[in-house]
């Protein structure tokens, strides 16, 4: 088992990331919309916009870039997935929902002393979620 204070090393790790990713995100011209969404049903790091896109962002980071990607599972995308579904149904009005009109799940890769990789469209919406 972990302990406390690598749980918490892990954490503070994170939370490092998802600030790097938002600074990216920015330098690149996304507007934030939110940061840490939490919402019943689960979690989004990053939810952005750009152009008419509101984009969906896993951040991840780990020892190496190709660990970082694998770290994006099946099972966590789902939950995003819900959790995207949860954010433009409570969260984004009618007239904003038709003027987005678009959405897109993407991830941002981080490994120590590499670029952050920005993945565009890592994975789609699963069907009976749109």
């Amino acid at each position: 088992m972990r302990s406390e204070a690598n749980r918490n090393r892990t954490y503070r790790r994170g939370i490092w990331a998802e600030n790097l990713a938002i600074l990216f995100l920015r330098l690149k011209g996304y507007r934030i919309r939110g940061h840490r969404f939490k919402c019943p049903v689960g979690e989004i790091d990053i939810i952005a916009e750009s152009r008419r896109w509101i984009v969906f962002v896993e951040v991840k980071v780990r020892p190496t870039l190709a660990q970082a990607a694998e770290a994006v599972t099946g099972r966590q995308q789902r939950r995003i997935n819900r959790a995207a579904e949860w954010y433009l149904a409570h969260r984004v009005g009618v007239r904003e929902r038709r003027e987005a009109a678009f959405c897109r799940f993407d991830a941002i890769l981080m490994a120590p002393w590499r670029w952050p990789v920005h993945v565009k469209n890592a994975w789609q919406m699963e069907q009976d979620m749109v």
